[in-house]
């Protein structure tokens, strides 16, 4: 996996640009992602800390969210861009204001019939005024923690379903 760190730019208001490979479809990567997002999202990474569903709606203008067990929902962003399977974008405000969310911006790029580049670009630090720093350190670590989970249920369900 190719790191945040690297990237050029300057301070806590550059993007955060991660890459990897899953061995699986752009149109498999792509609905793991999205329709399927509450089978490998850690429930240790949400509001609550125990989150019983995570949504992702479908579609431009999709809300992002958890629900916790006894039906509260906390917002967590908003679909921007909508083109199954090759680019999702969202707007992230997990655990913030949403005046404050930043732009997540992924890519599903074809290497072959059955594997995929994922490219993640996680901008708009700036918003976060003073915290920026802080909260793009945060979301470093957040990736790192994060991306195994979505990785290993891409190609274990590839693989289930014939398509890795």
């Amino acid at each position: 996996m190719t790191g945040p760190w690297g990237v050029p730019g300057s301070g806590s208001a550059r993007p955060l640009r991660l890459s990897f490979d899953v061995a699986c479809s752009p149109e498999h990567a792509f609905r793991v992602w999205t329709s399927r997002i509450g089978t490998w999202w850690p429930p240790d990474h949400t509001v609550t800390g125990h989150a019983e569903q995570v949504v992702l709606q479908g579609d431009v203008g999709g809300r992002i969210y958890e629900q916790t067990a006894d039906g509260a929902e906390h917002d967590w962003g908003e679909v921007t861009v909508w083109q199954p399977p090759f680019r999702l974008a969202y707007l992230w405000h997990l655990g913030l204001d949403r005046a404050s969310a930043t732009e997540v911006d992924i890519r599903f790029v074809a290497r072959g019939e059955a594997a995929t580049r994922i490219e993640i670009e996680h901008r708009g630090w700036e918003r976060l005024g003073e915290a920026a720093g802080v909260w793009r350190e945060r979301n470093v670590a957040g990736w790192q923690g994060l991306l195994p989970h979505f990785q290993a249920a891409a190609e274990k369900s590839a693989i289930e379903e014939g398509d890795g």
